[in-house]
């Protein structure tokens, strides 16, 4: 390893080992849980908002880490990057660039994102535009420090909303998931300091779910869903470990999968909800589903996985929220529906935490025979459509087009 690839590493580390940084899609582990020192002490009866920035459209998530909330969003035809000091509200530095995007005629109702959200690792900040722009800023100053430019892959005649999956760090590398049903789909390693490809993987183009990183039976694998398949890649080659096939007439393959250590879950508006466990047998790995569950079908929701149970957010009865066991796929609980469109999740080591696309932030205790609501409170006069960031007593919410920061503290 050279020194470069080591100061990377090191700083990636401690960047995910400090306290309260938000630098991922999903929060610090990647799967929507929540420690305790990024969780409120106590839920109050209200939030107070501190302050609210305008930062353009879009759907990706907020990410956090040194003292600052970095932003991707749109200002039609330009993507714009900021950052914004947690403390005031004060833009810190802005980046912009063209990004033209046409969007497919169907998709009436929708922004033109971005879609995906950004990841910090060290003092780099890297983003994925809804166009395919992959670039990487420092973190301190907002310079551009490298860029690719994967449009040319990119096809809106069935992949309707453009590029979402949100880029990870697996082995030391940038992995990004990009193309289209027409051109194809690529996951890609890039060395995170120049943006050199160093594996690439080629197969049916994306969904919009993001790629997640597991470990099962020993191997480091990166796990994500394309317009027609699930695949397991392995973490260090990008060797196909496996694949299932999981079509969906309109490429909506949304959510992102979740591992439960035993159990990989993985739903679509269409399909349902399906459990697979992972195994290896002289050298090959095969995926076998263990259960489906018809009734439940998340369309934009992704899981989250505590107390034995699968908590989420499903498409039926105009929008019901659920629980199921993890192991069998038998349904606990669900509320009677005409919860919204959509719900961001997220587990606290108390609640589970529902932001719904109305903007009612819900938290609801874990562990219960039927749904319990402890709060519930309306953050924003607009559309949340994005992940909420629990920093301790402080809440960042994005609506749509602003992002602001709520207290829960005295």
């Amino acid at each position: 390893m050279n020194k470069l690839g080591f100061i990377f590493i090191f700083l990636t580390a401690t960047v995910t080992a400090t306290a309260q940084e938000w630098t991922q899609w999903r929060g610090p582990a990647g799967d929507g849980t929540v420690a305790t020192k990024n969780a409120p002490a106590a839920w109050p009866e209200s939030l107070k908002q501190v302050w609210r920035v305008e930062i353009g459209e879009g759907y990706s998530s907020p990410v956090v880490s040194g003292g600052q909330a970095f932003v991707h969003g749109r200002r039609d035809p330009e993507e714009i990057v900021a950052s914004i000091n947690l403390a005031d509200g004060k833009v810190l530095w802005e980046q912009k660039y063209q990004a033209a995007f046409k969007k497919n005629q169907y998709a009436v109702s929708m922004a033109k994102g971005p879609n995906a959200t950004p990841l910090v690792a060290g003092n780099r900040l890297f983003t994925l535009g809804v166009s395919g722009v992959l670039n990487a800023w420092d973190t301190a100053t907002g310079k551009q420090l490298w860029s690719k430019d994967f449009s040319s892959a990119i096809d809106t005649s069935k992949l309707f909303c453009g590029t979402a999956a949100s880029p990870l760090i697996v082995n030391g590398r940038l992995v990004v998931q990009v193309g289209s049903d027409v051109h194809g789909g690529q996951i890609l390693a890039l060395n995170p300091a120049t943006g050199a490809t160093e594996w690439e993987w080629k197969g049916l183009g994306p969904g919009y779910a993001s790629p997640v990183v597991i470990e099962a039976g020993g191997s480091r694998q990166i796990v994500t869903m394309t317009e027609g398949s699930i695949v397991g890649l392995d973490g260090k080659t990008g060797k196909e470990l496996w694949s299932v096939e999981f079509p969906d007439e309109w490429h909506e393959n949304i959510a992102t999968p979740l591992w439960t250590g035993t159990h990989l879950i993985v739903s679509g508006t269409r399909q349902g909800t399906h459990a697979y466990t992972l195994a290896q047998n002289a050298e090959k790995w095969q995926a076998t589903e263990a259960w489906k569950t018809p009734e439940i079908a998340m369309y934009m929701s992704s899981p989250v996985f505590g107390d034995g149970l699968i908590y989420g957010h499903s498409s039926k009865k105009k929008g019901q929220f659920f629980a199921i066991d993890a192991k069998t796929g038998a349904v606990r609980w669900t509320t009677e529906g005409r919860e919204g469109e959509h719900a961001s999740l997220l587990l606290t080591p108390q609640h589970v935490v529902f932001l719904t696309n109305g903007a009612d932030l819900i938290v609801a205790k874990r562990a219960t025979p039927a749904f319990t609501v402890e709060r519930r409170y309306e953050v924003a006069k607009a559309a949340t459509w994005a992940m909420p960031v629990l920093l301790g007593s402080n809440i960042l919410v994005r609506d749509a087009t602003g992002l602001m920061l709520l207290t829960a503290g005295k």
